[in-house]
Order: structure tokens, then sequence, then C-alpha cells
């Protein structure tokens, strides 16, 4: 039997809807930026994103008519207003766009971590391949734009070492011993999400239209900002520096470029998202008080996404993914 013949799993289906809808939001984010970016360097690598997208939505969209699912509705251009006041600078699009990349890799790995038909295996390669190469070109051009900021450096000791006594994991009280390379990679990696979520939330607040939207998104600006704090302060106390903020690169502009139904959808995606890497944070957290505080900041965001779906669900914004078929259902149709 041909390969591609095979019918497309639950799983498979799901990916293909997950990357349709998370892509169109991510398209109509970065159409707008492409439209108010002055910096041409930018433009082009924002105009390229564009232009990988389109490509992808198509293949898409012929899988799934293949298989006789409906396209899912996700974001279009009615999402967009044209022709308002810029809401972000340059290297605030450039930082957007450079985040978004990493988590198009996360998901286009996890897609084809679980596809089993060889067309739709070669399909994620290919998205992940443009994702690798949209992930150098956003670092060369920060770094170009001296706008990349670079993990904590550590200094080399003169032998490897095993773990000699229970102070490893003790870290509350001054006690214990300064964080590992491992832990400050996960620390350093969700405060730059953290820093994102902060940045849209004080963006999106300004210029949503509703009054429920917009105490939202202040919300998740208070909780994006105290999980800022506390991993700082960890970070800060063993004397490492913290990446720095952007909300100086969102203008004053209240004039909304996105529909509310997008903006809400946006910050549920990145809490939604932030929990697999505060899961995978907590996974290698080896001290006390790492590990409190990645379960809070887990416990925290299941409470932001629960009135996240509360909102979606009463505005009639959340799409229904493919379902189970209900057998009772059907037999009671007999």
């Amino acid at each position: 039997m041909n390969e591609n013949e095979l019918k497309l799993t639950s799983s498979e289906i799901g990916t293909l809807w997950g990357e349709y809808v998370n892509g169109t939001m991510t398209d109509v984010v970065n159409k707008y930026m492409a439209s108010i970016i002055e910096d041409e360097e930018i433009k082009t690598i924002f105009e390229s994103a564009i232009n990988t997208f389109e490509r992808q939505k198509q293949q898409i969209v012929s899988f799934m008519k293949k298989e006789g699912f409906p396209i899912p509705i996700g974001f279009t251009e009615s999402d967009l207003f044209k022709g308002k006041q810029r809401l972000f600078t340059d290297i605030f699009c450039l930082h957007y766009l450079h985040i978004m990349t990493l988590h198009g890799l996360l998901g286009h790995t996890t897609s084809l971590g679980v596809s089993v038909r060889k067309d739709l295996r070669d399909f994620y390669d290919s998205c992940n391949n443009d994702a690798k190469k949209m992930y150098h070109q956003t670092i060369e051009l920060l770094l170009e734009k001296g706008s990349f900021q670079r993990d904590p450096l550590f200094y080399p000791t003169k032998n490897p070492e095993y773990v000699s006594g229970n102070d490893f994991i003790d870290g509350f009280f001054g006690k214990g011993r300064r964080l590992s390379a491992t832990e400050v990679l996960s620390i350093s990696f969700n405060l730059k999400k953290s820093i994102m979520a902060k940045t849209l939330s004080i963006a999106f607040s300004q210029v949503a239209q509703t009054k429920e939207v917009r105490k939202f998104l202040m919300e998740t600006e208070k909780t994006s900002d105290g999980q800022i704090k506390t991993f700082s302060k960890i970070m800060q106390n063993d004397n490492l520096p913290v990446p720095k903020s952007w909300e100086t690169e969102v203008t004053t502009s209240t004039d909304s470029p996105f529909s509310d139904k997008l903006m809400l959808y946006h910050m549920g995606f990145l809490f939604q998202a932030a929990q697999n890497y505060h899961g995978a944070g907590l996974a290698s957290a080896m001290r006390t008080d790492l590990v409190t505080a990645y379960e809070n900041t887990i416990i925290k965001n299941l409470l932001v996404t629960k009135k996240w779906f509360n909102l979606m669900v009463n505005n009639k914004w959340l799409e229904q993914p493919p379902l189970a078929p209900n057998r009772k259902e059907i037999a009671k149709k007999v």
C-alpha cells in the first residue's frame, strides 16, 4: 500500500489543525508589522516569513481537503485593521519574529514526532527547515543591530565533579550552591518568554476595544511581571544578568490594529505554550527554591488559562478542533 494513501490519524489531523490556526494568527501579526517597519533589512525578513507561511498554509489546506475535513476558520484579513498608528518599534518586531520562530520550531518538531505518513513527515521536515533558516536570520540581524542579549557567561573549572551533599538541592535562606548551567538555561529561556508576554499584554491592553478583554490583558501583564520578578531575583542573587525588558518598544498608540479575538487568542497561546517551558524548567530544577518557583508559576498560569477559556467561549471566539466520533449518539440514530 502506498504510504501516502493511508488515512490521517487523529494526531496528524490535530497537528494540521493547530498549525493552521496558530499559523494564521502569527501571519496576521507579521503582516501588520511588515506594514509599519521602516528598516529594510527587518522588513525583508518579515516578507520572507509571510511568503513561507503562505506556502505552508496551502499545503495544510490540501491535506485537510483530501481527507474531507473542513478548513479551520483561524484568523484572516478581517482580524487586521490596516492604516492604524504604529504600535511597536522595528526592533521589537524583530524580537517578536525571533520568539515566535522558536515557538514554530517546537511546534513543527512535535508535529513531526506524531506523524507517520511520509508526505506529512516531509512537510514538517520542510517546515522545520524554514523555521531553522528564519531562526538563524533573526539572530544574525539582532546581533548586527546590537539587540541580541546572550545568556550569562560561566567560567570553566579545572575538573568535572560529582554532587557531594544535600546542599546541592537547598536554595532557601541563602544556603546551598550557585545555579547550575542547566538551570540558568531554563530560567533565561522562560524569562524571555515572560518578557514577550508582558510586552504584548501592555500593547494589546492599550488598544483593546472591549472592557472585559482589556481587563484580562491587564491581568496577564501583572501575572507575567510577577514571574519576571521571581526568576530575575533568583538570577540576581547569584550576580547573574537578566534579559532586558521591551516595554519601551511599545508606543503610546490606542489605535487597535487587531481584533480583540486575535489579541485574546494570542495571549492564551503564549500562556499555554509557556506551560511546556515551565514544565521543562521544573524537570531540570535541582534546587528547592527553583522547584517552588516553577510550581507556583504553573499554577498561576493555569488560573490565567481558565479565565482565558471562559472569555473566549463567552464571546464565541474559541474554534473547536476535530472531535472523536460520539458512538452513543451514532447508535441512537440507527
